[in-house]
């Protein structure tokens, strides 16, 4: 398998874990909060897979995506790009690099929900679920013109 389907299977099998549907059972929010920390893995593995294709002509020995996209990785177009990204604020590669970092941590990145009648509910929060969704959707967006550039090179 190419490393292009690797990364796409990934992105796929992402979207398809955190849209399953938990159930109502005394187990449903474990397993969503184990879906979406599972979701959150792949697209971790995702994220590996696309430096690693879109570096592949350089032929570098690592693809950990903390050292490629540090401020100073490896000096390329592509990882300088996905930087840039990932310097933006509300970006899908800003997201996920602080989702990855609280799944790393001892505490996780799944939250359960606290329904609290004396809280006010926010309109504007969304579950982990929807934003792994939303950020997906930009991802692949993002990969799309990602792969056209590189072609183009």
């Amino acid at each position: 398998m190419s490393d292009r389907s690797r990364t796409n299977q990934l992105i796929y099998q992402a979207e398809l874990l955190v849209s399953m549907p938990v159930g109502e059972d005394e187990h449903a929010v474990a397993r969503q909060m184990a879906l979406e920390e599972s979701a959150l893995a792949l697209f971790e593995l995702a994220l590996c897979s696309l430096l690693k294709e879109v570096t592949e002509h350089a032929r570098l020995e690592n693809h950990a995506w903390r050292e490629l996209l540090a401020l100073d990785g490896p000096p390329m177009a592509e990882l300088q790009r996905l930087r840039d990204v990932r310097r933006e604020p509300g970006s899908w590669l800003n997201w996920l690099a602080f989702k990855l970092e609280q799944l790393h941590s001892s505490d996780g990145a799944a939250r359960r929900t606290v329904t609290n009648p004396a809280m006010i509910a926010m309109g504007s929060q969304k579950s982990l679920r929807e934003q792994l969704l939303d950020y997906v959707s930009d991802a692949k967006r993002e990969i799309a013109a990602l792969r056209e550039t590189s072609q183009e090179w």
